[in-house]
């Protein structure tokens, strides 16, 4: 017997499609996080998602409700045990250099990141998969070397998008992909020009041009928005919310999303090589206290694991302050005195300098004496994330198994925090082969618990999104991640 999972294309047709003449240039920043070396390359660690979101598709989308919708692959099933995917794609796609999208751009697409050479990231999301072959044009077979039953899930992947074949090598500045906006010119720190893409299988874009601009600071970002410079800035604190609201120039939407951010002690160092450090610095923090410091309440507590609220996976946990408790493992491990460390934050990300004073001043009553560095915003994440032994951290929300084994499996290229204990591969692996949803849940929720045991995150919120919006832009009310129809967005 086989799963249905979708039947229909029909299913993410969204109604008020945009049908007018293209007009109005919207812009919007990106934060130069990888400087000289941003890209457009989607799998590449310098990616510029605010370009590759509007300019790519992937094979499944996000729909609004965060479930898989058809994107690129209009409907698939899976065999009985869900080792091999059948993907049937959409017809009549065409790239923007006119190439038409077929299977064997899928068929070089996912091979391209699941090649060891390439170095990607994103191959952690997909490296389950042994084969990817094209059936005939416009069907592809995607064989796994395990049971998993929540495959689509893992083609949502924001990285995913799918290449014409052969264009690895020029894609880092050319772009060429079939989303809604094309790349005219691109210029990683300065300002990229897109246009719209007359031909986008969805109907062409509400809105002629689109300019994304690099600006690293967080501040200088609200500025521009402030100004008028810019139509859209993502990261606003909840102080800047007040001030963005009280403008007859600017709006406020409000999100909730299973985007967190946090701060990583290197397990892999003195002294969070001790589990009992590592749960000490965790058991400093006041969740709730840091959800109102930091997001002004608008916040979901987290207990240390990267798995949204609304995710059928998640754990229910507790995880109080405990002082205490905080300062008997200290001394146990050898440090009766407490211990220093040195925090390190960029404003790239506004609230991080926030949330690290407020760890700062909690963490004291444990004994843990905090320095706050101030990083510079350039470079942040080559330079500072995954090298100094404690750092901010942010990450958007990904499904509960990719989020656990991107970020924290022992061999996965983005395990921010170097874990590795005994096990925990094995755990993951087993909740891949699980087909029955019950048992499913029960590894995934045994894994969460086993990261507030021994893990070396602080994931203290998830995060209701705050997204500063121009006065002159409509349509743009579905701004979860990247589900956002961008071809739906108009100026005026």
């Amino acid at each position: 017997m086989k799963k249905s999972l979708l039947t229909a294309s029909a299913m993410i047709m969204l109604a008020g499609m945009v049908t007018a003449e293209p007009s109005g240039t919207f812009r919007q920043a990106h934060e130069l996080g990888f400087g000289a070396q941003s890209s457009l390359d989607p799998i590449s660690k310098g990616r510029v998602f605010q370009i590759t979101e509007k300019i790519m598709n992937r094979l499944v989308r996000p729909g609004l409700d965060g479930k898989p919708s058809a994107d690129l692959s209009v409907g698939w099933e899976a065999n009985a045990d869900a080792t091999v995917w059948t993907f049937k794609l959409r017809d009549g796609v065409t790239f923007h250099d006119g190439g038409t999208f077929e299977a064997a751009d899928v068929v070089y697409s996912l091979n391209r990141v699941l090649d060891p050479d390439s170095d990607s990231p994103a191959r952690s999301a997909v490296k389950m998969i042994t084969d990817v072959t094209a059936v005939d044009d416009m069907t592809v077979r995607i064989t796994l070397d395990t049971p998993f039953a929540d495959m689509p899930l893992q083609l949502m992947d924001y990285r995913l998008r799918m290449l014409n074949e052969g264009s690895g090598d020029t894609i880092a500045t050319t772009g060429n992909g079939t989303g809604p906006f094309r790349v005219e010119t691109f210029d990683a720190e300065g300002t990229t020009v897109l246009v719209a893409n007359p031909d986008y299988w969805e109907g062409a874009p509400g809105v002629a041009r689109m300019e994304v601009i690099g600006i690293a600071d967080g501040q200088a970002r609200l500025q521009a928005l402030l100004g008028g410079l810019i139509d859209m800035a993502r990261g606003i604190t909840a102080q800047q919310q007040v001030m963005l609201s009280g403008s007859n120039r600017s709006d406020v939407q409000v999100i909730p999303t299973g985007n967190w951010c946090g701060l990583v002690f290197r397990t892999d160092v003195a002294s969070f090589d001790d589990v009992r450090v590592r749960r000490a610095v965790r058991l400093a923090a006041d969740r709730e206290e840091l959800v109102k410091l930091v997001l002004g309440g608008q916040g979901t507590v987290a207990c240390d694991a990267p798995v949204e609220p609304n995710d059928p996976y998640r754990a229910d946990l507790s995880c109080p302050q405990d002082i205490e408790t905080a300062r008997a493992l200290l001394a146990e491990a050898g440090y009766p005195d407490g211990i220093e460390i040195d925090v390190h934050v960029a404003t790239l990300e506004p609230t991080w300098p926030t949330l690290a004073v407020a760890y700062q001043e909690q963490a004291a009553a444990a004994g843990i004496r905090a320095n706050v560095v101030q990083a510079p915003t350039d470079g942040y994440w080559s330079e500072v994330w995954m090298k100094k032994d404690v750092v901010a951290t942010r990450w958007n929300e990904r499904p509960a198994d990719q989020a656990l084994h991107e970020i924290y499996l022992s061999t996965a290229k983005w395990n921010e925090s170097y874990y590795m204990v005994v096990g925990f591969d094995e755990t993951l692996a087993a909740a891949r082969r699980e087909l029955d949803f019950e048992a499913r849940k029960a590894i995934y929720v045994d894994v969460q618990k086993r990261l507030w045991e021994t893990g070396g995150t602080l994931i203290p919120y998830t995060v209701t999104r705050l997204v500063g919006v121009s006065s002159r832009v409509s349509n743009l009310d579905a701004v979860k991640n990247d589900a956002v129809r961008w071809h739906l967005i108009a100026v005026d």
